[in-house]
């Protein structure tokens, strides 16, 4: 992009100091640049007009024509008054309210006029209004209609009271055009945009702020989506490439494997799923391959990624090397600790867990043994980042729930050996294929898409508030044979701004309606301290509570075969991925399992669906991609910290991913022929995506 382009937008004509400030603080809107892809977020026919008579509170923005059959000056509340005008089109009247600017509307608009007004029809008791339309005369806006569509920008309460709203921001953008008017370079070659039918940049943003027809605006709109997910994808292919290129990597021989056969014949009991076993196969070939691993592996809520964790580390570990497991919470760092140390039972590996609550003096003893390598597989927390943690020669490196960590925190851990370890990057979060080829195209990926056998799927049902006495009547039954349930709360205590379920709340009506000693309640939630969190899990754990009350820490983790009820409060609150979780915590058992989604009386559209989703499905991915649809992609994976290097203007990634499978194809041709992009016909390409790049950081580049 151009050196105007980057002007602040406080030089523009009509803007000034104070209204910059208030673009950038509302809209993020700095420079000509940012003024440029400030795109509308949609557009209204302006060529149609509504009937009075067909006006309801539930449209839109309409259009209407007609005269002003008279004025109505009121006064309300102190030194405040109000205009009413009376608008008519011989179907109907509808009253048109001003609060600003009286006195000029007043005089200025005739009763012999014909007008046209343009605005939002909303409700005032058990009559319509419409407040502060835009009003013009009809024979002038016949001469000025060149564009039926009239784009609409987004704003705030602070931007319209400062008179900043979407007609101002249009007139801004107009002027924006007038100035940069054949100065906005080109950001695509012109063999790519001959080949594949593209419109030019600065046509293309002209047709979106100022549209002529629909078929120009679906032409310019192909052509930024197309750009934006064709430079992500190269971006993400170039740096997969330039690692695979640069990174050597510890070759681990599979003649070595002493401890893998020893735990997999001798201690697991039961065969490996299908899926298990080919992921396995693809980390093999990863590291005998003599690069540098980098892979996510993608596994549903009780798939058997761990134990596939724990076979990888074994195979660093027979190879004379060190291994680590990252989890982003104590509960689940103790979890993988206690699972793997049965496994590990009996096998000459010395295994040791490090978290915030680990004492000084085990500390320092850790310390030691792992830097002499005596310590042969270190779990635990974000602790294992720290400084004075360091190995011998780490070889394998594990993060599970990677989301949940910053890039930084990620790349110190792989920063503590001279030569990169293996790194083996697990999620229990489906991600839809669209967002997974977006997010991590610099990653190999393996799925686990095959539960174990033997798993009983779950049974979800939605009850509202007034079936309480039901499920409570459910659970007891279920606690009678000798289960046990969880119930969680999204908020630890009352908020003034949410009508949803706290747990303190939670545990008063719970405790009455299970009373002591007949059944016994555990607490859990993030402001206990660690001790606390480990005597009210393992209480649950042993059996001698029926009942976990918690907020969202037990997510992911926790494992209890014998709990076969999720009851969910204010189920409403909590999104699909979220809700998926938290049923993964039942239904690890033989048992049948239960996911009860309890909700207010009354629920949203997009409440509904979520309800339903959950309800009629268990598949991780299918919800996944149902989620993607109804919230798109937001920050799903932490984006701002993995990888996403540029934001979407244009491209929704929940609708547009057959063009993502093309882009990737084109940028891997492109690649393929020339991968630093050094021909003269790709010098376009090379400087957009550099400019793009600046200040980024990578997943695949940070090891």
């Amino acid at each position: 992009m151009s050196k105007l382009l980057e002007t602040e937008i406080t030089y523009l004509q009509g803007v000034g100091p104070k209204r910059a400030k208030l673009l950038e603080e509302e809209l993020g809107i700095r420079t000509f640049k940012d003024l440029l892809f400030h795109f509308p977020y949609r557009y209204i026919d302006r060529s149609r007009f509504y009937k009075v008579s067909e006006l309801t509170k539930d449209l839109p923005y309409i259009q209407i024509k007609g005269r002003f059959s008279d004025f109505e000056i009121t006064t309300i509340g102190k030194n405040k008054k109000k205009l009413s005008g009376y608008f008519t089109d011989n179907t109907g009247i509808v009253e048109i309210v001003w609060f600003q600017s009286i006195n000029w509307i007043k005089d200025s608009v005739s009763r012999s006029k014909e007008y046209v007004l343009f605005g939002k029809p909303k409700a005032f008791g058990n009559r319509l209004n419409i407040v502060h339309p835009d009003i013009e005369e009809y024979d002038k806006w016949q001469k000025k209609l060149v564009n039926a569509l009239y784009p609409q920008y987004s704003t705030t309460e602070k931007l319209k009271n400062n008179y900043i709203n979407t007609k101002s921001i249009q007139k801004l953008v107009d002027t924006l055009f007038k100035k940069l008017k054949g100065q906005i370079p080109e950001s695509l070659p012109p063999y790519l945009r001959k080949k594949y039918n593209l419109q030019d940049l600065e046509s293309s943003l002209l047709q979106i702020h100022f549209p002529t027809s629909t078929q120009e605006l679906t032409k310019a709109q192909y052509r930024i989506k197309f750009e934006e997910l064709f430079y992500i994808q190269l971006n993400l292919i170039q740096i997969k490439l330039n690692r695979q290129a640069a990174s050597k990597g510890f070759v681990f021989d599979k003649s070595k494997d002493k401890l893998v056969k020893e735990c997999f014949f001798k201690k697991i009991p039961f065969d490996l799923t299908n899926a298990q076993t080919r992921v396995l196969r693809e980390i093999r070939n990863d590291i005998m391959s003599g690069k540098q691993m980098n892979r996510l592996l993608q596994g549903d809520v009780g798939s058997g990624k761990t134990l596939v964790a724990l076979l990888t580390a074994l195979i660093a570990i027979d190879n004379g090397f060190q291994a680590c497991i990252m989890a982003p919470t104590e509960i689940l760092a103790q979890q993988h600790y206690r699972s793997i140390s049965k496994f590990l039972d009996g096998l000459d590996i010395n295994v040791q867990l490090l978290t915030g609550s680990t004492k000084k003096k085990e500390r320092t003893k850790l310390h030691e043994s792992l830097l002499s390598g005596e310590l042969s597989l270190l779990i635990g927390t974000h602790a294992l980042i720290e400084d004075t943690v360091k190995f011998k020669n780490l070889g394998m490196v594990v993060i599970d729930e990677q989301h949940r960590f910053g890039v930084e925190q990620r790349a110190k851990l792989w920063q503590k050996n001279s030569l990169p370890p293996h790194v083996l990057i697990m999620t229990a979060t489906p991600i839809p294929r669209t967002l997974a080829m977006t997010l991590y195209g610099d990653l190999d990926v393996s799925v686990i898409d095959e539960l174990p056998p033997g798993r009983t799927p779950i049974i979800t049902k939605h009850f509202k508030d007034s079936d309480r006495l039901r499920v409570f009547g459910f659970l007891k039954k279920q606690i009678k044979l000798g289960r046990q349930a969880y119930v969680v709360f999204p908020l630890i205590s009352e908020s003034e701004n949410m009508d949803y379920k706290d747990l303190e709340d939670g545990v008063e009506g719970y405790s009455r309606a299970f009373p002591i000693p007949e059944y016994q309640i555990s607490v859990l939630h993030g402001r206990m301290k660690p001790d606390q969190k480990e005597i009210s899990m393992s209480y649950f754990e042993k059996g001698d509570t029926n009942i976990m009350i918690s907020t969202t820490v037990i997510e992911v983790g926790v494992d209890v075969p014998n709990a076969t009820v999720m009851i969910i409060e204010s189920a409403e609150r909590f999104g699909l991925s979220q809700l998926h979780q938290l049923r993964g915590r039942v239904g690890r058992g033989s048992e049948q399992s239960y996911c009860l989604l309890m909700t207010g009386e009354k629920l949203s559209e997009n409440g509904y669906n979520r309800i339903s989703t959950m309800v009629n499905s268990t598949d991780g991915f299918e919800i996944a991609e149902t989620d993607l649809k109804l919230r798109g992609p937001g920050d799903l994976e932490g984006k701002q910290q993995s990888g996403f290097a540029f934001d979407l203007k244009m491209a929704n990634l929940s609708q547009d991913g057959q063009l993502i499978q093309y882009v990737k194809e084109i940028a891997d041709y492109i690649l393929n022929k020339d991968p630093e992009l050094k021909h003269p016909d790709n010098h376009i390409l090379n400087f957009t995506l550099k400019e793009l790049n600046k200040g980024k950081i990578h997943l695949g580049e940070i090891s």
